[in-house]
C-alpha cells in the first residue's frame, strides 16, 4: 500500500488541433481510490481511455511502474493490459449471454483453464459482488444496480491489480448507489486492488475518495490534487469549492453547506 502504481507526466489530450487538457501531472499510489473528477466536458473520460490503453495522448507519459504504456511494444502493452479491469459506465454486458457466460468470456479467452475451474470462478465472481445464484439470468432479466455490480464481477475477472470505473453510479438510485460504493470499497480491501474512478457524484467522491485529480474545462489542465476532503477544507479555488458543494462557493453557502457536513468536515 502506499507505492506508485501509475504516473502521469506532462500528459496533453487532444483530438487533432482541439485540445482537451494539458500538461497534467499526478500519481495513483498502490491501494487508491483515486477519483478523476471535473465538469462536463473537461476531459474525465478521455483521460481515462488514454489510461486504459484504447486511445493514446496527444503528448506524455503514461508510467505502469517504470513502464511506459504507450512506448512499449504490443506484448509489453498487452502484459500491462492483463493487470487492469474496467467497469464501463452502461456495465457493457453482452445481452445475448448470461451474467456467467459475460464473466467466462474473458477467462476462457486469456487462460487455459478447464471449463469446470472457469465455472467455480465465476460462481465466485458473482458471489463477491453479492449476485450468487444468477449465473443463468440474462442482463435483462436484472434491475440496473444488478447489471452493474454483474460488470463489476467481469471487471475482476482476471483478478486484476487496477480497476477503472467510469461514472459506477450513473442511473443508479441513491441506495443502489450507496451500496455500489460500499461494495467497491470492500473490493478494495479484501482484494488490495487500487480503484481509479471517473464520476461526478459527490456522495460516491467524499464516501470513498483518498485521492483525486481535478480538471478545468477552461484552463484545460489539471487545478487541484489531493484526498477530496482536504480540498473541499482546504482550497482557496472558487472552481473548485463550486465544484464540491454544488453552490457558489461562497462564504455565506459554505458555512451552511450539507455536503461538507456530509463530507466530515468542517467549513
Amino acid at each position: 500500500m502506499g507505492e506508485p502504481i501509475i504516473t502521469v507526466n506532462q500528459l496533453t489530450m487532444a483530438y487533432g488541433d482541439f485540445l482537451i487538457q494539458r500538461d497534467l501531472n499526478f500519481t495513483i499510489n498502490r491501494g487508491d481510490i483515486f477519483i478523476i473528477m471535473g465538469g462536463s466536458g473537461c476531459g474525465k473520460s478521455t483521460l481515462l481511455m488514454h489510461l486504459i490503453g484504447l486511445q493514446p495522448p496527444a503528448r506524455g507519459e503514461i508510467l505502469y511502474g517504470s513502464r511506459n504504456l504507450w512506448k512499449t511494444n504490443a506484448a509489453e502493452r498487452q502484459q500491462i493490459m492483463r493487470r487492469i479491469g474496467v467497469l464501463f459506465q452502461s456495465g457493457a454486458l453482452l445481452s445475448s449471454m448470461t451474467l456467467a457466460e459475460n464473466i467466462a468470456l474473458p477467462i476462457a479467452e486469456f487462460t487455459p483453464l478447464s471449463r469446470t475451474q472457469i465455472n467455480r470462478i465465476v460462481s465466485y465472481k458473482l458471489a463477491l459482488v453479492g449476485l450468487a445464484g444468477f449465473e443463468d439470468y440474462y442482463p435483462s432479466e436484472i434491475s440496473g444496480g444488478m447489471q452493474k455490480r454483474a460488470g463489476l464481477a467481469r471487471a475482476m475477472a482476471l483478478d486484476p491489480e487496477i480497476l477503472y470505473f467510469d461514472e459506477p453510479s450513473a442511473g443508479l438510485d441513491p441506495i443502489s448507489a450507496k451500496l455500489l460504493d460500499d461494495l467497491i470499497q470492500s473490493l478494495r480491501d479484501s482484494l488490495g486492488a487500487t480503484i481509479v474512478m471517473v464520476t461526478h457524484e459527490l456522495p460516491s467522491i467524499f464516501a470513498i475518495g483518498t485521492n483525486s485529480v481535478f480538471l478545468d474545462p477552461e484552463t484545460k489542465t489539471a487545478i487541484a490534487a489531493g484526498p477530496p476532503k482536504q480540498l473541499l477544507a482546504e482550497s482557496k479555488d472558487p472552481k473548485v469549492i463550486r465544484f464540491l458543494t454544488r453552490d457558489d462557493g461562497s462564504a455565506e453557502n459554505l458555512s451552511g453547506s450539507d455536503t461538507a457536513l456530509a463530507a466530515g468536515v468542517t467549513p
